[in-house]
């Protein structure tokens, strides 16, 4: 039965990595965009991001509060997730997210990621969806995988080939097969389809 489960993963796998290979060729140079809120001349996420004196304050005591081992902790880094980390403005929230996405802190980067998706500004976009999935893939966390994609899907976040196939990729090279099968197989049907790929 083992081998079974592991014979199918990697046909799976392989066929997947075939779809790939054939949706970059169909793809060509240029990516299209299938929505505005995608349109890279509207996207706040690919703007260079600076981070001020208050998010970097906000991204070093995150840290110190996901790290100590007291049983209060978890209390204490909410409280401060409400008293400073939703008082800040635009610029710096996304440079935390982004800071805290950079450095492989997926714990926190999912706490901000939450506050987020509820600022009155927020709207749904491919490349915030991207930048989370493409850190979750690095450090193959399989629950946040899936709590991502579930969210995009919910909002209809409509995805440009290319970046599908880089996703996918990602999520694929991470080295751990029944990773990418875990993640990836719900999504095989727009994998192995080159004109679709949209949630």
């Amino acid at each position: 039965m083992l081998f079974l489960r592991r014979t199918g993963a990697h046909i799976f796998l392989n066929r997947s990595r075939c779809a790939i290979s054939e949706l970059t060729q169909t793809i060509g140079s240029k990516p299209s965009f299938s929505s505005l809120t995608s349109s890279p001349t509207l996207s706040i996420w690919r703007r260079k991001k600076e981070m001020g004196k208050e998010g970097i304050f906000v991204v070093q005591q995150l840290k110190r509060l996901a790290s100590s081992p007291s049983g209060a902790a978890s209390a204490r880094l909410d409280q401060f997730m409400r008293s400073h980390v939703s008082r800040l403005l635009r610029t710096d929230l996304l440079a935390v997210l982004a800071e805290l996405q950079r450095q492989d802190l997926i714990f926190l980067a999912m706490k901000i990621y939450g506050v987020v998706r509820k600022e009155i500004w927020y709207h749904p976009d491919m490349y915030f969806y991207r930048d989370m999935l493409f850190t979750i893939a690095r450090n193959k966390k399989l629950e946040e995988a899936q709590k991502v994609w579930s969210d995009l899907k919910s909002e209809e976040v409509r995805v440009d080939q290319h970046t599908y196939g880089d996703l996918v990729r990602a999520f694929c090279d991470s080295g751990d097969d029944r990773f990418c099968y875990g993640v990836v197989s719900r999504h095989e049907r727009l994998v192995r389809s080159p004109r679709v790929a949209s949630f």
